[in-house]
């Protein structure tokens, strides 16, 4: 391909996210994470260290050019409103370059947020006041790498009304989990079912769907139709995936775009971290030698709250009392203080003190687990106090017998509650 031409594709993506204005959709719960998500939503959950889940879909739209953004919140908003107004402040005011904060806030009635398509309804005057071309309608509790400007030139290139993003997943995974579809040969949706238990397979590919991620694009004049019409329909669910979808396939050009990493063509990396064990499982990947996750490519960068911190310490050389960590990712602010650490992700700023083990575990920021610890497989939610020889994770009976909870998968989360300290941790 020639210079040229790479670059007159480059200008053609470039305009259509300059015309786009992306709306995040932040305001779930995710009960399947319980105690996790108690007093915080599921976007504001900590991730990989340092990052919140909410960094991914922000970070993605940065990188890919779109740089007019609006986040729904609704669901315990406090420490995901403070995380963006901490760590996502840099951009200028004005109409080409915004953070907008969009809490659910009564704008057009006496309901709050309905459902995904609602919060989209109940904003529709302030996405008016930017006059986009495209709406690009993100989840922000997903964790991904994405460049939303080749989705863009998809959904442009097929003269859609609306383009789902999509990807092949096992059926048995989007059972009763994902909205379902399927497509004819040129990618355009000719039926569309959402979290149906038995989910219909692509053509050549058995124990595989195609699985809507939840994010969509959208001509705008297209969507304030849709989503006005539904919320003037009575019953509604007032959701993309069970009342709008459903309802334009047959009479308009709605597209599924395949979600693939540009390199090889194979399936991207994309974890809904939906439950315990699956957010466990998620942060476990980053410790591998070659995660498919890189969090290190200064290529697509992932932005945060950067907090300001120390390097980590390890101190104390002594053969019965050494501090190290192995096969794990530890960030600032942390001192391991003569603790073993093995195959673990230690958040910001934690304290673990001698003789104290450390192993397959999470401890989220600001946690302190005092000497002679056992910790294994282990979910420490942020400000835990460990007390002196405490066992986490070793016997699991007796993890239930103090409150803790067990998952199916066999890790332990841990919370302040638990322990009666903090009980109200809104962080």
């Amino acid at each position: 391909m020639s210079n040229q031409i790479l670059a007159d594709q480059g200008r053609f993506v470039s305009r259509l996210t300059r015309d786009t204005v992306a709306l995040i959709l932040a305001g779930g719960r995710g009960s399947r994470l319980y105690e996790l998500t108690d007093w915080r939503a599921k976007p504001a959950v900590y991730f990989g260290g340092k990052l919140r889940i909410i960094d991914f879909p922000l970070s993605n739209c940065i990188n890919s050019g779109i740089r007019r953004i609006g986040v729904a919140t609704q669901y315990k908003a406090h420490s995901l409103i403070r995380h963006l107004v901490h760590g996502w402040t840099q951009f200028k005011a004005g109409d080409r370059e915004f953070i907008e904060i969009l809490p659910a806030s009564q704008r057009v009635g006496d309901d709050w947020y309905l459902g995904t398509a609602d919060a989209v309804f109940q904003n529709l005057d302030i996405i008016r006041t930017h006059n986009p071309r495209f709406v690009l309608i993100l989840s922000g509790d997903h964790v991904y790498k994405m460049d939303y400007g080749t989705f863009l030139a998809f959904h442009a290139e097929n003269e859609a009304d609306m383009t789902v993003s999509c990807m092949e997943v096992p059926v048995e995974e989007a059972a009763g989990q994902f909205g379902v579809m399927t497509v004819d040969e040129t990618g355009r949706v000719i039926e569309f079912n959402e979290k149906p238990e038995h989910p219909a397979t692509i053509p050549g590919k058995d124990g595989l769907c195609l699985a809507s991620m939840g994010n969509y694009v959208f001509n705008t004049e297209f969507l304030y139709e849709q989503v006005i019409k539904d919320a003037d329909t009575p019953g509604s669910d007032h959701d993309f995936g069970k009342n709008i979808i459903p309802s334009i396939i047959k009479g308009y050009r709605v597209f599924a775009y395949p979600f693939r990493n540009p390199k090889t063509q194979k399936q991207a990396y994309w974890r809904d971290v939906g439950t315990l064990d699956a957010y466990w499982e998620a942060n476990m990947e980053l410790i591998s030698v070659l995660p498919q996750l890189d969090l290190y490519d200064n290529q697509w960068p992932i932005f945060t709250d950067q907090l300001q911190a120390p390097p980590a310490k390890f101190v104390y050389d002594y053969a019965e009392k050494r501090g190290d960590a192995i096969d794990s990712m530890v960030s600032a602010g942390v001192i391991i203080s003569g603790a073993n650490i093995r195959k673990s992700v230690i958040f910001s700023n934690c304290r673990i003190h001698s003789f104290s083990q450390v192993t397959d575990s999470l401890v989220l920021p600001e946690c302190e687990i005092m000497e002679r610890c056992t910790i294994r497989g282990a979910i420490l939610d942020r400000g835990c106090v460990i007390a002196e020889g405490t066992e986490i994770g070793v016997d699991h009976d007796a993890d239930r017998a103090r409150g803790f909870r067990v998952t199916e998968g066999g890790h332990t989360l841990v919370t302040p509650g638990m322990l009666d300290q903090k009980l109200h941790n809104t962080r």
